[in-house]
């Protein structure tokens, strides 16, 4: 367990390694000279052209004129000891950014995640158990619909229904729990079918294994048999899926904050986008990332606590 631990560490620090240079590389690649846009942006205006030595004041003065490597080894290095730069765009520091705007993304991606968990069981095993029947095919259905539709399409019908039509959920804006129940809903409803499909797809394999069918003859209840031993097997699919599905919350995330008006790294990030704050921009993607990673890691942790045959050495 011991060397499984520090090996998923290793790999854990590679692919943060890799993705900050992917991050770093895409982030400058993007079309538009940096120092321009930031002219443009904090001096000009959005609209106005800004003049060659305004530019390369701008440059000089945010290290936009240093050569790339150089500018990727001190942005890795702070990102290593702790200090991931200065936004240019909101004129603090990236970390205090962070802390201040990550707790409402943590808190909306973590209800989205038990909302769709939740549900997506409960309908799973209800499809599973009513294979072929009505029920089943409404619910196979209704997904199939939910993972056409985009995540901004399904947050702007529920605010034009529960919002505007029926009055009875704020529009936008942050608080608890009115405020995060029509956000977290647009954000969780695509994972939630994910885990839909694959719960009952899974429980029907998990229903026609020797153990259960030996539990149904042995002549306990069918509760104890669909809960106690058919769907603790059939769950472990569904963690990968949890795992996978945070990285695409965390990352419709910004689409939905920026909605809903939730003052989260999603909000934060598309504000520094338009303003090309570089080092605002690799940062808040690496925390993503991070995080991303970090939810995986437990994940793989919790497999052996689900499912005490899996071993890691």
């Amino acid at each position: 367990m011991h060397y499984y631990l520090i090996k998923r560490i290793a790999h854990l620090i590679l692919t943060l390694l890799i993705a900050s240079v992917f991050t770093f590389i895409v982030v400058n690649a993007a079309p538009g000279e940096p120092a321009e846009v930031l002219a443009r942006h904090l001096y000009t205006g959005l609209e106005e052209a800004a003049p060659p030595e305004l530019i390369a004041k701008v440059a000089d003065r945010y290290d936009l004129s240093k050569p790339l490597l150089v500018q990727y080894s001190d942005w890795v290095g702070g990102l290593f000891t702790g200090n991931m730069g200065y936004s240019i765009l909101f004129k603090k520091p990236v970390s205090w950014l962070l802390m201040l705007h990550l707790p409402p993304t943590i808190l909306l991606t973590t209800v989205s995640m038990v909302f769709a968990t939740i549900a997506g069981i409960i309908f799973g095993v209800y499809s599973a158990l009513h294979q072929n029947k009505i029920s089943d095919h409404l619910i196979r259905a209704a997904t199939i619909f939910f993972a056409s539709m985009p995540g901004f399409w399904v947050a702007v019908m529920l605010i034009l229904v529960f919002s505007l039509w029926l009055g009875i959920m704020p529009v936008a804006g942050y608080g608890w729990p009115l405020f995060i129940i029509l956000p977290a809903t647009a954000l969780g409803l695509h994972a939630m079918v994910s885990i839909v499909r694959i719960m009952r797809t899974s429980m029907l394999e998990t229903m026609e294994k020797p153990f259960v069918m030996f539990a149904k003859v042995k002549g306990l209840p069918m509760k104890k048999v669909i809960f106690s031993h058919a769907c603790k097997n059939a769950f472990l699919p569904v963690l990968t899926v949890i795992g996978m599905s945070f990285g695409a919350l965390l990352a419709g995330s910004v689409v939905i904050e920026t909605i809903f008006s939730w003052p989260g790294i999603g909000e934060m990030l598309m504000k520094a986008i338009s303003a090309r704050d570089l080092v605002l921009i690799e940062s808040t993607i690496m925390v993503i990332v991070f995080l991303f990673l970090i939810v995986n890691f437990v994940i793989d942790l919790l497999y052996h606590i689900v499912d005490p045959r899996i071993i890691y050495e």
